[in-house]
C-alpha cells in the first residue's frame, strides 16, 4: 500500500506521525529512533516506506543518521511566542538565537476589507509591512503587519534606517501600544510559506490575526503571522486580556 484512502502518500503520513511525536517530546533531542525494521512493524508497511518517510525528517534536519549507530533525534528550535497585552513578535525566543527582521514594506491605497475593519480606515491607505522570524538560522514565522498610514507618518521611512517595528514606531512617536484582539487556527501552509519557511508538503501553520492599539483604544496595527506549528509554542496569557476587557 502506497496511498491513503484520501490519496496522500502512506510514506508523508508516517513521517507526520513521527514528526509530531518528535515535536510533543515521545522522542525527545538525542534519542535513537526504533529501527526500519520496528517502524515497519508499527505502520504494516514495507521497509522502503519507512526508509522514504525518515529520509523526508532528515531533510527537515529533525533527525540524522549516525553510521553504525543508527537514527537519532536532533535537537530542533522552538520558538516560544507569548501573546500579552504587549505582545512583541521581536521579543519571543531566546536572545542571540532569534532574529527577526522586515523584508518588505509599501502603502497601499486600497487594503483588504479585513484589514480596513479593524483598523477603522473609512477610506484611507495603509502601510503593509512583511517580516520574517528566525530561530538559529530557520525561518519559523512569516508576519504581514498593517499600519493606519495616518497615525504612522514616515514609518516606512524609519523601518528602512532601524530594520525593526518598535524602533520605528518610537521614531514617529509611539512609545506604548497594547494587544486587544487576537484570534488563533491552523491550516495547511501555502506555496509561498512553504517555500519561505522550508516546509514539506501538507504541513500545518499556526495562524495568528491581532490588533494593537494605542493606550486609548486607537486602532494601530493589525497583523496576519504564520507560524510552522511544528517548530512554535503560543503562551496565551488570558489573565493580561481580562484585565484589559479584551478577547
Amino acid at each position: 500500500m502506497t496511498r491513503s484512502a484520501t490519496g496522500y502518500s502512506t510514506w508523508r503520513l508516517i513521517a507526520d506521525q513521527l514528526r509530531s511525536e518528535i515535536v510533543d517530546g515521545s522522542f525527545p533531542p538525542e534519542v535513537k529512533l526504533p529501527t526500519e525494521g520496528e517502524l515497519a512493524d508499527r505502520f504494516g508497511v514495507h521497509r522502503n516506506t519507512v526508509r522514504q518517510s525518515v529520509a523526508a525528517l532528515a531533510a527537515e534536519g529533525l533527525v540524522a543518521t549516525r553510521q553504525g549507530s543508527g537514527t537519532f533525534v536532533v535537537p530542533h528550535p522552538l520558538l516560544v511566542h507569548r501573546i500579552s497585552l504587549r505582545t512583541r513578535l521581536s521579543e519571543s525566543g531566546r536572545p542571540g538565537a532569534t532574529s527577526h527582521r522586515p523584508i518588505a514594506a509599501e502603502i497601499v491605497a486600497s487594503p483588504p476589507h479585513e484589514v480596513a475593519t479593524r483598523l477603522r480606515l473609512d477610506g484611507r491607505p495603509a502601510l503593509r509591512v512583511e517580516t520574517v522570524a528566525d530561530v538559529n538560522g530557520s525561518t519559523v514565522a512569516r508576519s504581514t503587519a498593517w499600519f493606519d498610514v495616518a497615525l504612522t507618518p514616515d514609518l516606512d521611512i524609519h523601518l528602512r534606517q532601524t530594520r525593526s517595528i518598535t524602533k520605528a514606531l518610537r521614531a514617529v512617536g509611539i512609545d506604548d501600544y497594547v494587544r486587544t484582539w487576537s484570534a488563533v487556527s491552523s491550516r495547511i501552509a501555502n506555496g509561498t510559506e512553504t517555500e519561505d519557511m522550508n516546509l514539506p508538503a501538507g504541513s500545518i501553520v499556526l495562524v495568528v490575526r491581532s490588533v494593537n492599539t494605542l493606550v486609548d483604544r486607537t486602532p494601530l496595527q493589525y497583523t496576519n503571522t504564520r507560524f510552522r506549528a511544528d517548530r512554535v509554542e503560543l503562551d496565551i496569557d488570558f489573565d493580561a486580556f481580562k484585565d484589559v476587557g479584551g478577547h
